[in-house]
């Protein structure tokens, strides 16, 4: 589960991108997530951004009558979405609908296509700031130079690995001079177009629903000589993260042997009704998590 941002403390967390990090639970069931966020959640005088929440309320039952779930157009039939994963989770949506949910069509044109762009100039931007505290000098690791300047290049060449130092350069070129409006200040004016697109959705549904990545698991290593390929997996995840809405992913069926993934997204401070509908469907679906070849 990915919560609404500001409700779980992130004290303690290594900052990366501070107006996108977020600390939720992962559990082997629905209600075991519910639990664990009723412990972790609600204001912390050690983090500032953290708020008050309502009561958590443990989900029981299967009855979803009165829930109206929005079906992106532009989520559930992007092109990279594998079959297996479509088949499997429109046959969760069609279990949801059995239950008593009501299910429509929405749109969040802007949202998929400006999220990723969006969310790789703001995380990366925030990254180098959060990440650049990490010389060698007061904490963490150290590999000695000659000067310290050398002592510094050596560091943070041995202390980040590929993707981090990636994510930095892209971040600071975003932050130089004469760039920060036109690619930073630029990308927080979308992610509030992106918010607001969210709100009109969530004006007519309680919660959206779609595949959590468009395909499943690939093999380690498969995608780290093409990042792109490697970032568009998170294509459909990043949209609400961009906005801080709670995301909860469950696991829907199987293709190709592994397991597919439905995303419910709702609006802020809605973890109750995303563990009720996630509930229902996971008791009405009976996923086995236990992989073929350890039964």
């Amino acid at each position: 589960m990915r919560p609404t941002y500001g409700t779980v403390s992130r004290y303690g967390v290594v900052a990366f991108a501070s107006s996108l990090d977020q600390v939720g639970p992962v559990a082997r069931t629905v209600r075991d997530c519910a639990f664990l966020y009723s412990v972790i959640s609600g204001k912390d005088p050690c983090d500032s951004t953290t708020v008050d929440v309502p009561p958590v309320e443990l989900p029981d039952g299967i009855d979803l009558k009165g829930v109206r779930i929005g079906v992106p157009k532009e989520m559930n039939e992007t092109e990279g979405i594998e079959p297996g994963v479509a088949a499997a989770v429109q046959a969760a949506l069609a279990k949801a609908e059995e239950l008593g949910a009501e299910l429509g069509e929405c749109s969040l044109p802007r949202s998929v296509e400006y999220g990723m762009p969006c969310y790789y100039l703001v995380a990366p931007a925030e990254a180098s700031s959060n990440l650049a505290r990490y010389d060698g000098v007061r904490y963490g690791l150290r590999v000695e130079g000659r000067d310290r300047l050398e002592m510094y290049e050596k560091t943070r060449d041995a202390g980040f690995g590929d993707e981090p130092k990636r994510r930095i350069m892209l971040g600071t070129y975003a932050l130089s001079a004469g760039y920060y409006e036109a690619y930073y200040g630029q990308a927080q004016k979308v992610r509030t177009l992106i918010k607001r697109e969210h709100d009109e959705v969530f004006e007519r549904f309680d919660l959206i629903a779609s595949p959590t990545s468009p395909t499943v698991a690939f093999a380690l290593g498969a995608k780290t000589a093409d990042p792109i390929a490697m970032y568009l997996s998170d294509v459909l995840t990043i949209p609400s993260c961009m906005a801080g809405l709670p995301g909860l992913n469950v696991p829907c069926g199987l293709s190709e042997g592994l397991p597919v993934g439905l995303q419910l997204i709702g609006p802020q401070r809605s973890e109750n009704v995303l563990f009720r509908v996630g509930h229902a469907l996971e008791q009405s679906l009976g996923f086995d998590p236990v992989p073929e070849r350890l039964r």
